[in-house]
Order: structure tokens, then sequence, then C-alpha cells
């Protein structure tokens, strides 16, 4: 079954032509950590655990937790498909709106799903999920209201997708032995295409989803330029520094067009406009692709511009 994601930009290329798109209908950095040359060994021969245990060591000093609670994953999609397969089902409550992947995975492996508006509405479910910051509206929860939110459920899912420019927000340095953290590594160092994520919980939740996604299951490449970004501390401070002003920026030019703020991150920005549709027509016919909700038809999240001619192209289009 088809479920409604942004980063189908190959659908605006059909419906609209043209070959040069933009795409800002994900929040993944459109300025991405610069891949070095890798030895040949690591695209040759498959990883090894000294691979593994060098990016396993190095998520663990970016997270601010210990390397045993640390397992990479085929991507923080990974995590969601594989995590409710673990265990006995029951009663999942997933605060909404947010990621629809969460609801999904759950109900395909046969729990009881319902949303909450907030985090009192999730208390006494087996399972509570929370995207932190969320997607697609950037509310966000403190590590103290979430650590009390992990004493009244079974078990607790923190999705941190979008969490790398607020380690403030992160509960990975305080874990609730019932909790788990989602890190996905593609959206902030802006290389989705390697596929890669981190599961952060207790060292037997891990092993059994080792277990569950066999061996292999992260290739190689991704693994050792995941090792050697998460250590260049200083390109990660000018990215947040980056995107701090391009988000306000953002902000100002929507709002020269109409749009009002609904909220957002570092990554990208959410924005009621007069019509959905119509905006996001409005910037396809310029080549320029955004993401629309199916339960609203104002909302309009953009992600954020990488350079000059992105920008001029996107201001041109807002006040055309």
């Amino acid at each position: 079954m088809a479920r409604d994601h942004g980063g189908n930009a190959d659908v605006a290329r059909s419906q609209y032509g043209g070959d040069d798109w933009i795409d800002l209908s994900t929040g993944i950095n459109r300025r991405p950590w610069p891949v070095p040359a890798l030895p040949d060994s690591v695209w040759r021969d498959l990883p090894t655990a000294e691979i593994q245990a060098q990016a396993t060591k190095a998520a663990a000093a970016w997270f601010g937790c210990r390397p045993e609670q640390v397992l990479p994953m085929a991507g923080a999609s990974a995590a969601i498909q594989l995590l409710p397969r673990l265990g006995a089902r029951g009663r999942a409550a997933v605060l909404s709106p947010s990621y629809n992947e969460h609801t999904a995975s759950l109900s395909a492996a046969g729990w009881q799903v319902g949303p909450a508006t907030d985090t009192a509405a999730m208390e006494g479910a087996d399972l509570a999920v929370v995207v932190n910051p969320n997607n697609p509206d950037g509310r966000e929860w403190s590590p103290d209201a979430l650590a009390r939110l992990a004493t009244g459920v079974g078990r607790l899912i923190v999705d941190e997708s979008f969490a790398d420019p607020r380690p403030d927000l992160s509960l990975a340095p305080a874990l609730p032995a019932n909790a788990v953290v989602l890190r996905s590594f593609g959206k902030f160092w802006g290389l989705a295409g390697l596929r890669l994520g981190f599961v952060i919980g207790a060292p037997d939740l891990l092993e059994e989803l080792r277990e569950a996604a066999g061996p292999w299951s992260v290739n190689g490449p991704a693994l050792a330029i995941a090792t050697a970004a998460m250590a260049d501390r200083s390109w990660a401070d000018d990215t947040v520094g980056y995107h701090s002003e391009a988000s306000l920026r953002l902000d100002m030019l929507a709002a020269g067009a109409g749009w009002a703020c609904v909220g957002g991150t570092h990554l990208f920005r959410l924005y009621e406009t007069p019509d959905a549709r119509a905006a996001q027509d409005r910037l396809a016919r310029a080549r320029i692709w955004t993401r629309r909700f199916p339960y609203s038809d104002r909302w309009l999240r953009l992600g954020i511009p990488g350079n000059r001619t992105e920008w001029d192209r996107l201001a041109a289009a807002l006040h055309a």
C-alpha cells in the first residue's frame, strides 16, 4: 500500500516536466557533508567488526551516550519497521499529527494504534511514540517531560530524526530503561542515499534488533562516511549556524507571500497558506517541489534552500 511521503520529485517531473528541480519536499540538508574518497577495501569487502565499532563509537560520542547503547541500522526507517515486531502486541499511542510511518508500521505489525494530541493522553499505553522535534510542525518536548512519560507507558520510542541541531532535546544522554531513541544520519548530514540511522537503547533490545536485521545490514561505505562525518564538529557547527539563519530567512520570504509560520525545525519550516494545493502548484511551475499533507488543505512544508541560486528561484516564485 502506497503511503504519503515527501521526496517524490519524480511525481513532480512527470506532472510538470523539466529536469532542474529543487526538491524542498523533505527536511534533508541541501548542503551535504563533503564525502572524501574512501579506500577500495571499504567498497570491496564486507564491513568488518572494526568499521562497525568505529561508527558506533563516533555515534555514541555525538549522541552523548555509551557505545553499547548504540546500534547502526539501514536508516531510522528500518528500526521503525522492526521495533513493532518485537515482543507482545498491545495498545500503542502515537503523538499526532506526525511522521506517518510510525502508525502504519505499528498497525501492520498488529498493534491497536490510536492518535494522541498530547503526552497526557498517552499514559497507560503499552507503547508510546513521540517524534521530537515533531515532523511536520516542529513541536518539541524536554528530556525531563519525556522521562516522566516513560514512567507511565510500557515502552517509549522517541524519534529524534531532526534533533541533531538540538542536542538539548535529546533523551539519549539520560535514557530511561524502557525508552528507545531513533536517530537519522541522512537528514542533518544531507546524505540520505546512504540509508543509515541509529537506535539507542538497552543492550538486550539492541541484540534483538540486530538479530532481526540480519548480518551486514548496514553497508561499509555508510559506516565509514558516518564515522568521519560525526567527528567533524567544525562542519556541524557551521551547518547549525547556517540553518539557524536560513530558517528565519525562509520565514520572512513566506510572510511576504502571505503565509503564516506554523512551526518547524532547523531543517524545514511549516506554513499555513490560503490553499496548499494552489501554493504547491505555484512553486512547482518554477520547478520547486514542496510537501502537502492529506489531513490539511492549508499546510505546506518547505525544506531549507542550499545556495544562492535556490534562494533566488524561490524568492522569485513566491513573489511573482
